[in-house]
């Protein structure tokens, strides 16, 4: 049950950032792939280069299907429906008479 609210909590966390969670995901890909490209020694600057760049498509597409997984099970549970009636209702506090 411990795991199901923990699940739940980053799931939240997620959805209420999906740009930086993608950016993060993407990031560290892109650094993991630029670091083990240079361990080997092997290969030629040129292919290290390329190697790099078709990692950080494969990323990107990849963290681009996961936010889009993340926004269809959020617009499917009524979750963003529900946060969005939460943020376009007035504010008793912000209007100044």
């Amino acid at each position: 049950m411990a795991e199901n609210n923990t699940m739940e909590s980053v799931r939240k966390w997620v959805v209420e950032h999906k740009l930086r969670t993608v950016g993060c995901l993407w990031l560290s890909g892109i650094a993991g792939s630029i670091a083990y490209n240079w361990s080997q020694p092997h290969m030629k600057t040129s292919v290290k280069i390329i190697h790099a760049r078709l990692h950080a498509q494969a990323l990107t597409l990849a963290a681009l299907a996961g936010a889009a997984v993340v926004e269809y099970y959020d617009h499917s549970s009524g979750a963003k429906a529900e946060r969005v009636a939460k943020f376009l209702q007035p504010h008793a506090h912000s209007h100044k008479e």
